[in-house]
């Protein structure tokens, strides 16, 4: 496979410890350049972890014509802007979920990878897991006849002083937590969505930190989901659900979005319970190394720009129904 060097535009948490770990797994990605809006911090992810360059602002970083590839894995509301500027300088990009804050953002930044002839792909490292391609599957195999209802679930601690919950920057419980829960459910449901019913509270920021939505698909599916950032702060802990109901029979799976490992889900039917195990790498590996094959020319992007824009249309659904 051709080896891609990429560059990191940021020094988040989510970098450090998911994304540049499974780019350091991926044989055909080479750690090239790290940027950071501080040039110290920059310096000591490229010491850590073997990037070839350090770069002390985005805009230089865009600038290096060696750079083929990059991660963005800023605030939500800055994805927009540096996506943009990435795909003009002739980057091929790769952006943390959700992609942008709304379906009209999402439409032009594909738009802007079109015109500059390079690939642009949404960042959900839970849905290139075997553990998701096992689920679907068995779902669109007719294992438990046709889907007619999902309900799903995230729930995590509190953040305090995070980014996440602050509406401003794009914060809240639907752009952190919900956008896993849609894109399950559209993984799932081979329809698109006609009504959304939801409700949300809401922060002293004006982020939403509980909201939870029933989904009406054109095809007479259902779905729910709860998600939230409401859980007690004793000991770290996480609430992750997936029922999957169908004419003939069900699925029960509570294996954590985004997981590695050795897991298992229960399929019910016809009065036979069976145990799917299902062995899973480290998903940012998967996407990294899936990413680079895209823009090596041996592939294209896994996360394909209809699905992203259908979640954002079903993400603002829920977002304008909650008055977010």
């Amino acid at each position: 496979m051709a080896n891609i060097k990429w560059g990191v535009l940021g020094t988040a948490n989510i970098a450090r410890g998911c994304t540049i770990p499974g780019m350091q797994l991926a044989d055909n990605c080479e750690l090239y350049a790290i940027a950071g809006r501080d040039k110290e911090k920059a310096e000591s992810f490229m010491e850590k972890f073997g990037f070839q360059k350090a770069y002390g602002s985005y805009e230089e970083l865009l600038a290096d014509k060696d750079v083929q590839a990059v991660y963005v894995p800023l605030p939500n509301h800055l994805h927009r802007e540096w996506v943009i500027k990435a795909l003009k300088a002739g980057k091929h990009v790769l952006c943390e979920k959700p992609l942008a804050l709304d379906e009209e953002q999402e439409k032009e930044m594909f738009e802007t990878a079109n015109e500059n002839g390079v690939h642009l792909m949404e960042a959900y490292a839970y849905l290139h897991s075997p553990y998701i391609q096992s689920l679907k599957k068995d779902v669109f195999s007719g294992v438990i006849g046709d889907v007619d209802y999902i309900e799903t679930a995230f729930l995590t601690q509190g953040y305090e002083d995070d980014i996440r919950i602050y509406k401003e920057m794009g914060g809240g419980a639907m752009y952190d937590l919900g956008c896993y829960c849609t894109t399950m459910i559209l993984s799932l449901i081979d329809s698109n969505p006609e009504y959304v019913k939801a409700v949300a509270e809401y922060n002293e920021h004006g982020a939403d930190i509980s909201t939870s939505a029933i989904v009406r698909f054109a095809n007479g599916a259902r779905a729910s989901f709860n998600v939230g950032m409401i859980l007690g702060k004793e000991k770290p802990a996480r609430l992750d659900r997936l029922y999957i109901h169908g004419s003939n029979g069900h699925i029960i799976s509570d294996v954590e979005y985004n997981q590695q490992g050795d897991v298992s889900y229960k399929i019910f039917t016809q009065g036979k319970e069976i145990e799917r195990k299902v062995s899973i790498p480290q998903n940012y590996f998967l996407e990294i190394q899936q990413m680079s094959k895209c823009v090596a020319g041996e592939a294209v992007p896994f996360i394909t720009p209809e699905f992203s824009m259908s979640n954002a249309k079903l993400m603002d659904m829920v977002l304008k129904e909650i008055g977010y």
